[in-house]
């Protein structure tokens, strides 16, 4: 199966998408300036203890409080503790060495929160689950480093492997191999790539995740708490860590900085297959040119069709997520009810498991497939579910359907779904009802590039408008663009963009950064209002 990834890198937002045979399979999109991801490592100070829940509110310096749940403190919670307050306190010349630590007996399962912390007290926590909905992030002081190949787990002792790896002679070796290398009281996880790879790349691995954690506890005893101490060096190339796939066909990425740092990524990781990073150099949005914006649009709705007329409908609650599917008007229809249920709700099951990956939903997910009557049937769809479902790398668990059809699922949640509207609010009228005249939108067009090039003075910009409006703006050998490149010079483009609405535009500098032109209007017409009040009041004072 060919598989492609492309990232379109804006000012605030990065965007990654999946392609699987071209179709859209998951799309994630990382803040560029966002905070509070999962992985991240704050140092903290426990602010309140909450008896009730055998919990705590943890300071991270989100404008709610973090939650850490007594669970989640890890059994070897009294040796970590111990070694915190020795790290961070400044009277120590040298950090501790954990390998040097004398582990303490586990914490009890069944113990207080009361019991083991104190409010004030700092902590290192990581962040586990990102701030969803009400909710503040959610945290463990069980810290983990995680790279290609390993992940790193302070004050533990043990190794595991990968379920993905199925040859029990290459577990042996692996296991064998870590424990050969790793230091003392540090436990690893070994990671499906590390499947027959050799000592020396697990080894520099290994060594790169040790040196993170010794800088990490040196940023800590600098830093007051809240403060962030450990972060990866970029968001987009941490996500491609952890979905990028050697049979990739190509990565295809519309920003220098970032295509250097995927590209120095792949080279480091799979040197053989770093030609496969290209960087999109055309004026024309990425996401538009390998169809994904209109994929996006016809994902993202509330009503998702599938073939032959069959849809679904998806809801969210706080609570959990619907989905119900429905025939509908099938032009290809089956001779029988039965045989018609049953293949509608195996093409239903296909979307369905690409909607969970497409929208990152998580938490109890409840199917209304449509009712069948035979038993081998219901058993067929189930096999079917959990069949297109181990494809998704969230930790998810597949009931069987109960009597009234309906098929629940849980599904690891890490972060909020994803939303994206796809109804389009007139960017003319903000949804009231009444627009200016369509016709005269060209004039407005023009008024703007006048506005731009005369009085903003600038120069190799890009106007992106709805593709109607462009076919509009180049139709016939003297266009209205041709005409408005001869009057205005070659200075600017004319590019369609279909993430616009119809009488939407936005203009991108030289450099890629968004002109806010009607921002710079307003500045420049209130400047002139307020020239022309000190004018008159200087008359009048005459």
């Amino acid at each position: 199966m060919r598989s492609d990834l492309v990232v379109d890198v804006q000012s605030k937002e990065a965007s990654i998408a999946l392609l699987e045979e071209g179709r859209l399979v998951s799309l994630q999109k990382e803040s560029r300036d966002q905070s509070y991801a999962v992985g991240d490592i704050y140092l903290a100070k426990v602010k309140k203890l909450m008896p009730g829940l055998n919990a705590a509110f943890v300071n991270v310096g989100y404008e709610k409080d973090a939650f850490l749940h007594y669970l989640d403190l890890g059994s070897q919670f009294s040796s970590y503790s111990a070694f915190v307050k020795k790290a961070l306190d400044p009277q120590q010349r040298t950090l501790p060495s954990v390998s040097k630590l004398k582990l303490l007996p586990d914490i009890d399962k069944h113990g207080s929160i009361s019991d083991v912390l104190t409010p004030g007290q700092e902590l290192l926590v990581q962040i586990v689950k990102e701030p969803i909905s009400s909710k503040g992030p959610r945290l463990t002081t069980e810290i983990s480093l995680t790279g290609r190949y390993l992940v790193l787990i302070p004050f533990s002792d043990k190794v595991s492997i990968s379920q993905k790896i199925k040859l029990s002679e290459e577990k042996t070796r692996l296991r064998q191999l870590i424990e050969s290398i790793r230091p003392k009281n540090f436990g690893v996880i070994i990671r499906t790539s590390a499947e027959g790879k050799r000592v020396a790349e697990l080894n520099n691995e290994l060594k790169t995740l040790l040196q993170q954690w010794e800088e990490m506890l040196l940023k800590a005893r600098k830093s007051t708490a809240p403060a962030m101490v450990f972060q990866e060096d970029s968001r987009i190339v941490s996500v491609l860590r952890d979905i990028f796939n050697p049979s990739f066909e190509s990565i295809l990425v519309n920003d220098e900085e970032t295509f250097r740092q995927i590209q120095a990524y792949v080279s480091l990781i799979a040197p053989e297959r770093k030609e496969i990073v290209k960087l999109h150099t055309a004026d024309t949005p990425i996401f538009d040119q390998y169809n994904i914006t209109r994929q996006i649009k016809l994902a993202f709705g509330k009503t998702v069709s599938f073939k032959s007329g069959a849809y679904i409908i998806i809801e969210h609650t706080e609570a959990l997520h619907v989905i119900d599917v429905n025939s509908g008007n099938r032009s290809k229809a089956a001779s029988d009810q039965e045989s018609n249920a049953l293949e509608v709700n195996i093409l239903a099951a296909n979307e369905i498991a690409r909607q969970l990956r497409l929208r990152d939903m998580g938490g109890i997910i409840v199917v209304d497939f449509i009712d069948m009557a035979q038993a081998e049937h219901r058993q067929r769809l189930y096999d079917h579910m959990r069949e297109v479902m181990q494809g998704d790398r969230a930790r998810h668990n597949i009931l069987p359907l109960s009597k009234f059809g309906l098929m629940q699922i849980t599904r690891q949640r890490v972060r909020p779904a994803m939303d994206i509207p796809t109804e389009e609010e007139c960017p003319s009228c903000f949804g009231k009802g009444h627009v200016q005249p369509s016709l005269l939108f060209t004039d407005t067009l023009q008024e703007k590039l006048n506005y731009l090039i005369n009085d903003l003075k600038q120069t190799d910009f890009v106007m992106y408008v709805h593709p109607y409006v462009d076919a509009y703006l180049k139709k016939g050998i003297l266009s209205i663009y041709r005409k408005w490149r001869m009057q205005f010079g070659r200075k600017f483009k004319i590019v369609p963009d279909q993430s616009l609405a119809y009488l939407q535009y936005k203009v991108l500098d030289s450099k890629r950064n968004e002109i806010d032109i009607k921002e710079e209007k307003d500045v420049a017409s209130s400047a002139t209002k307020t020239k022309e009040k000190a004018k008159k009041h200087t008359q009048t004072d005459e």
